[in-house]
């Protein structure tokens, strides 16, 4: 072979496993999955420590319900890279869906591994907001028999307040809703409007009149407060 010929094959190597990433990459972003996955394997092949791969992958079989395909590359991840915190979130996550669908007895297998994942999230960021979220979900809907407490619940909102008002106000919120304390759940969700005024905060508000309230007018004069309040 040429030497020219020889320099432009290596070139050119790179460039096309960069094209099929960026081709995966793309697939994923327009949620195909279908199609990323498989263009995602390929390169795993070629770089099975590459954390970007690793992670899409996971990602894309937790958008599929492949919960035990996610566990497995999220505990990959964090077993490669131990400090980053977001890695362990995902896995705790990926392991609570897998409790959920799965039953009593792999829920409870399964429950130590989810919160020891979180709080490591939490120590690795302690700014970490998505996990305390995750926090009080797990302590609200876990049996008090084997660890479930308003009271601990309570402790991640009141650090989410500290961290950021409006999740801190919207958190209250959910607590107070999932013990139908529907009045205190509604002047959490005002103030958290108050405090950061997203679509989202004026969503949750709006649902709790429709869903819990029962005042679908309410509910319709909220989402017209947003769209009035937003208008270009």
């Amino acid at each position: 072979m040429k030497k020219w010929m020889f320099v432009l094959l290596l070139i050119s190597m790179p460039m096309l496993g960069q094209s099929n990433y960026e081709k995966a990459v793309k697939l994923f972003d327009q949620e195909n999955y279908v199609q990323a996955k498989p263009l995602f394997l390929s390169l795993l092949k070629q770089e099975p420590n590459n954390l970007k791969i690793i992670e899409y992958l996971g990602d894309i079989s937790s958008h599929q319900d492949d919960w035990d395909k996610s566990i497995f590359y999220y505990e990959k991840l964090k077993t490669l890279k131990p400090s980053e915190a977001n890695y362990y979130y995902k896995y705790g996550g990926a392991l609570g869906m897998k409790a959920k669908v799965g039953g009593k007895w792999v829920a409870i297998r399964l429950v130590g591994d989810m919160r020891a994942a979180f709080e490591r999230a939490i120590q690795l960021n302690p700014k970490h907001i998505e996990a305390r979220w995750a926090m009080i979900e797990y302590y609200l809907q876990l049996p008090a028999f084997v660890g479930g407490s308003e009271k601990k619940a309570q402790v991640y909102a009141n650090e989410l307040m500290k961290l950021s008002p409006v999740d801190g106000y919207l958190s209250k919120a959910h607590i107070d809703e999932y013990f139908k304390r529907y009045l205190s759940a509604e002047k959490n969700y005002k103030f958290a409007i108050q405090v950061g005024g997203s679509k989202n905060t004026y969503e949750r508000l709006a649902q709790l009149y429709k869903q819990k309230l029962h005042q679908p007018e309410k509910a319709n004069e909220i989402l017209r407060a947003y769209s009035e309040k937003n208008k270009s």
